[in-house]
């Protein structure tokens, strides 16, 4: 994988976000109803206070409706540098992980992308090759890039109710992966946020 760093910032600590998106209208199991939304706002909001995070601190994450963009709405209103990673295209992106949500999400991606370092994997990367998975492959393009930082600055946040996803590349791979590098976990279980 090519080497992607994030550029010549030296962030003092870098925050990897993964969750849950927003529940697709025809979801069968509910996983983030989008009445929890407020919900999982104020809990992501209270860990990066409680962790203590600056401005210059740089966070990272995908651009999904639901736990992305309200990971990456907080870590910009404490003045944080962001930085979007896309598996692929971003009219495949906005189809597949934004639009189906309705309500502004689309608006939301915008706004938070105005303000970030953005990054596309198939034109970065170059395309997929025939055995690689496009989430997979972003989730280990971002813990690159952010361990490449300093892994002992990294604080990965994930919002997930502790199962496996709807297919590769999800929350609990990006989890495993981190937990190898040696990163702190901070994990706002869905489970109890939602009870």
């Amino acid at each position: 994988m090519a080497s992607q760093t994030s550029g010549e910032l030296k962030p003092r600590r870098v925050l990897l976000f993964s969750g849950h998106m927003i529940d697709s209208p025809t979801r069968k199991e509910p996983r983030f109803p989008a009445d929890k939304e407020p919900i999982a706002a104020k809990a992501i909001g209270d860990l990066l206070d409680q962790i203590a995070v600056e401005p210059g601190d740089l966070a990272i994450c995908g651009g999904a409706c639901g736990g992305d963009l309200l990971f990456a709405e907080a870590a910009l209103a404490r003045g944080l540098s962001i930085a979007i990673y896309l598996p692929f295209e971003e009219d495949k992106f906005l189809a597949k992980s934004v639009d189906f949500a309705d309500a502004d999400w689309r608006s939301r991606y915008f706004a938070a992308k105005s303000q970030a370092a953005f990054h596309i994997a198939t034109e970065e990367l170059g395309p997929l090759k025939a055995d690689e998975n496009p989430f997979e492959r972003d989730n280990l393009w971002m813990l690159q890039v952010a361990t490449g930082c300093g892994a002992e600055k990294v604080d990965f946040i994930c919002l997930w109710n502790g199962a496996g996803g709807d297919g590769p590349g999800g929350t609990e791979h990006l989890m495993q992966e981190v937990q190898k590098k040696g990163g702190q976990t901070h994990w706002l279980d869905t489970r109890q946020l939602w009870s």
